[in-house]
């Protein structure tokens, strides 16, 4: 087959590129180029692109640096502001994926190619003739939760090279095979921001405005803050507070003003019940036509461990999770993501609306 391969410097994707020359594929390398903000180019990649030209060197393969600058700030990093500046938490990584590198890439490269293929460390299943994203064996690595918002078509001409096996055997294939990126660091950032630190990205483009952080079960103040927009729900890091630990439970964004709870177990940091809008199926709705609720497993954020709950639905797009155990920092903004009660098959996303939708 012809297949393009996205490549980041990092060694998931020369791996992915070892092995599909093993399996004798024709290959053309692609390095996707997003500069800074400032418009500016990006020392780390710099070095991302000379480790790439060495891997397609070292393989023979064709090698091309392109460019969607533009298309990032004008789309991703915009969703990214605008979702922050309305006191909601992104998720750039998974509208990444979706509008960037399976989006205008495909639209203007991918599609020349029988497939793409990246080291995402997720799979592909196909069941009764449909193709559905499936998670990885390593949960430490699995990235089907970046995934969950692409769409049918991209997701049918995408393979995973190394999605089958763990992170510890992608290190030894690299160093048994004298990759010179075999024992690079594995980067992180916003998806292609790199190095780059999020609250001075956040400082740049939003400003800074002070506000109370304030103890939500006493109304008492306890600190000023620089702007609702630096925190996050159940961010418990760079407040600034004696006394913790402290979390924060709620932000008002009119009165610019952060709610915090403390303790390691304060209830105000938990809950059980996720209301979703906007829920992206994407092969198909498993559960089309189910009346009731369902078995399923989720995740509201990145992390190896999936929760178990049971997914209903109360609108066209509306749906609720009501989670068997307690979950942590329920942050308005974020995606659910939607997985089998095996975690086997991720199935899709939706977005937590904070509505409260119990009685």
């Amino acid at each position: 087959m012809k297949i393009a391969v996205l490549i980041s410097g990092g060694v998931d994707s020369a791996v992915a590129v070892h092995r599909l020359m093993e399996q004798g594929h024709d290959l053309h390398l692609f390095y996707i180029r997003i500069g800074m903000d400032n418009g500016e180019g990006d020392c780390s990649a710099e070095e991302d692109i000379e480790m790439c030209r060495y891997i397609a060197a070292r393989y023979h393969l064709p090698f091309e640096v392109v460019s969607l600058h533009e298309e990032y700030w004008e789309h991703v990093m915009e969703y990214a502001l605008r979702t922050v500046r309305q006191g909601l938490t992104p998720n750039p990584d998974i509208m990444c994926n979706k509008i960037i590198k399976f989006g205008f890439f495909e639209e203007r490269w991918g599609h020349l190619f029988d497939k793409t293929a990246t080291g995402h460390y997720a799979t592909t299943r196909v069941i009764d003739g449909l193709t559905y994203l499936g998670t990885a064996p390593d949960p430490v690595k699995d990235q089907t939760d970046f995934l969950a918002r692409i769409s049918y078509k991209q997701l049918s001409h995408l393979i995973f090279p190394i999605g089958d096996i763990p992170k510890a055997k992608v290190r030894e294939i690299a160093i048994a095979t004298q990759l010179p990126n075999a024992y690079r660091r594995d980067s992180q950032g916003i998806c292609f921001l790199g190095k780059i630190n999020y609250n001075d990205f956040i400082r740049r483009h939003l400003g800074e405005r002070e506000g109370a952080i304030i103890e939500i079960e006493t109304g008492r103040k306890l600190g000023t803050h620089k702007g609702f927009w630096f925190h996050t729900i159940g961010q418990r890091k760079g407040l600034g507070l004696s006394g913790g630990p402290w979390y924060v439970v709620k932000k008002c964004v009119n009165d610019n003003v952060v709610y915090v709870s403390n303790g390691y177990n304060t209830d105000k940091q938990y809950g059980r019940i996720l209301h979703l809008d906007e829920m992206h199926w994407i092969t198909r709705n498993p559960w089309e036509n189910d009346c009731q609720s369902v078995e399923i497993c989720f995740k509201n954020r990145h992390t190896p461990e999936y929760l178990h709950g049971r997914l209903s639905r109360i609108g066209e797009s509306e749906y609720i999770i009501e989670s068997d155990t307690d979950v942590q920092g329920i942050a308005p903004g974020q995606f659910a993501v939607i997985y089998d009660k095996d975690y086997s098959l991720c199935f899709g996303s939706g977005i937590i609306t904070g509505r409260n939708t119990e009685s």
